[in-house]
């Protein structure tokens, strides 16, 4: 499902324009980012949490060269599912697999 599926779906549920429904996914996507910005975690109930971790200093080889490298730490978005989507997805691993 690609952007403009998403909000015409959206937008039939939910009885908004296709304007309205875009405007409240920007301001959704907004409201996050400016949490991830200070480092805190958005939970979205019965789907999963959105959080901003350190990956923390590392050494690197180049496989090519055999070179070392050390990366420095940074801070990367990651997300845990609720047990309820890990289960849906599971069942759908294993009937279409």
């Amino acid at each position: 499902m690609n952007n403009k599926e998403f909000i015409a779906e959206l937008a039939s549920r939910t009885g908004h324009t296709q304007d309205e429904s875009l405007k409240m996914v920007k301001a959704v996507i907004d409201q996050m980012a400016k949490s991830f910005e200070t480092g805190d975690a958005v939970p979205v109930s019965g789907f999963g949490t959105f959080e901003v971790k350190k990956r923390l200093e590392r050494v690197m080889v180049n496989p090519s060269t055999g070179l070392r490298m050390l990366v420095p730490p940074k801070l990367v978005l990651n997300f845990k599912p609720a047990a309820t989507i890990k289960g849906q997805v599971r069942k759908g691993g294993t009937e279409n697999g």
